[in-house]
């Protein structure tokens, strides 16, 4: 069988007709290729502190278990130790129940669910290095905020700003992969990646991300069931080493998603700089605008060899004028005899082009935590709240076909109560 068929037959295995109770819907999800770890806020340990545990391959070592803490506390000796207590339960869910993260008031409190690194460095989950892909699944209802929802991705804790002033732990990004709930696009499902773990194209930080095109609504977190039971989202991220590609999924669509004008975006504007300085170092001698001190690794210049459509804006007998359109870039090429300029007018922020490795940390004291509805970071803002109802990591970039059918799967929650 090809491995398109395969993935084809996994697919049409979870579409909703044959996945109609939670055993079914998580069994459709542990059916689909790549599956690393899967939480469904059901399966627990039996007992002890009876912490959420993911559903994992058959003869997996590790089911990571999902302590809760307050990295308020564990960062800047602030505010009070977190508990499951603080995960108010909804009783159903896309597979028969779901967590609520807060929009905690206390700026001393920003709980999450982690697996620690100690539990997690070198296992399946522990996505890193050469030839590396990775999907993340989060279903959630998004009540506010735009950041983390699950991956391994600790921002770092060595920015100096306001907030850093009092912090007791210092330590440098730690960026692996995660899902956040749009960032610069709120709402949208914004994949994130890190080849060092810390900043890219000179900014203080990460920049490679990518956006859906379709973003998600805010819905109160205490709307009425049939409200709540028909806002579940289907959020998603791929990296395919393959391809080169990040790109975000919002209910199994992805999207084109252009900027227009990096220059002048708050953020983008850093790698439209190394856009800018990639070109300017081919040319022989120092040009004007170029820092020969810019790190070569950090330099952006996705392919652009043929134009995939030509725009010519002018024309006349002295100048040439026209934007040219490449796969992840939009170029302003200005012809005047035989001179040339050329200036980045649209950067692709869906698929973003990401020609690196994952970071692959040197040890577990120097990688970071999978945590689930916050990550660790220095504007301690509260980030997501809403609903957060199954988290699901896969080895290998899912294909639009698998992430529409796994959207399906969790098209009607369902509650545990309504079982057999």
């Amino acid at each position: 069988m090809s491995r398109i068929l395969l993935f084809l037959t996994f697919a049409s295995f979870l579409m909703p007709a044959s996945a109609e109770t939670p055993s079914e819907r998580v069994a459709a999800v542990k059916k689909m290729p790549g599956l690393v770890a899967f939480w469904d806020f059901v399966r627990r340990e039996e007992g002890g502190e009876k912490r959420f545990l993911a559903h994992v391959p058959e003869g997996a070592a590790n089911d990571y278990a999902l302590d809760a803490a307050n990295y308020i506390k564990d960062y800047w000796g602030a505010g009070p130790a977190a508990t499951y207590a603080d995960f108010p339960l909804m009783g159903r869910g896309p597979f028969g129940e779901a967590i609520r993260i807060r929009a905690e008031e206390n700026p001393d409190f920003r709980p999450f669910l982690y697996v620690p690194r100690s539990r997690l460095h070198d296992t399946p989950l522990d996505i890193k290095g050469a030839g590396k892909s990775v999907t993340v699944v989060v279903w959630a209802i998004r009540e506010s905020g735009n950041h983390a929802l699950a991956g391994i991705w600790h921002e770092g804790t060595d920015l100096k700003q306001k907030e850093t002033s009092s912090i007791q732990k210092v330590e440098r990004g730690q960026r692996q992969y995660a899902l956040f709930a749009g960032l610069n696009k709120e709402g949208s499902a914004c994949g994130h990646v890190s080849e060092n773990g810390a900043s890219s194209f000179l900014n203080r930080y990460a920049l490679h991300k990518s956006n859906s095109v379709g973003t998600s609504p805010k819905v109160p977190w205490d709307a009425p069931a049939d409200v709540l039971d028909a806002s579940w989202q289907c959020f998603a991220m791929t990296f395919n080493h393959e391809t080169d590609q990040l790109t975000g999924w919002l209910n199994g669509e992805a999207g084109e998603r252009w900027l227009e004008n990096p220059k002048d975006d708050r953020l983008i504007s850093s790698a439209y700089n190394a856009w800018k300085q990639g070109h300017l170092h081919r040319e022989p001698g120092v040009q004007e605008g170029e820092d020969p001190a810019f790190p070569k690794d950090q330099f952006y210049n996705p392919p652009e060899e043929e134009p995939l459509a030509v725009e010519t804006i002018s024309e006349s007998d002295e100048e040439l004028v026209e934007i040219r359109e490449y796969p992840y870039t939009k170029v302003k090429v200005v012809t005047r005899g035989d001179q040339q300029t050329r200036d980045l007018v649209a950067l692709k922020l869906n698929p973003w082009w990401y020609p690196h490795d994952l970071y692959t940390p040197a040890d577990d004291g120097s990688g970071g935590p999978f945590t689930i509805g916050r990550v660790i970071h220095s504007s301690r803002s509260v980030g997501f709240t809403g609903w957060i109802g199954g988290v699901a990591v896969f080895d290998r970039a899912l294909t639009a076909e698998e992430l529409k059918a796994m959207t399906e799967v969790g098209r009607k929650p369902v509650s545990l109560t309504k079982l057999p």
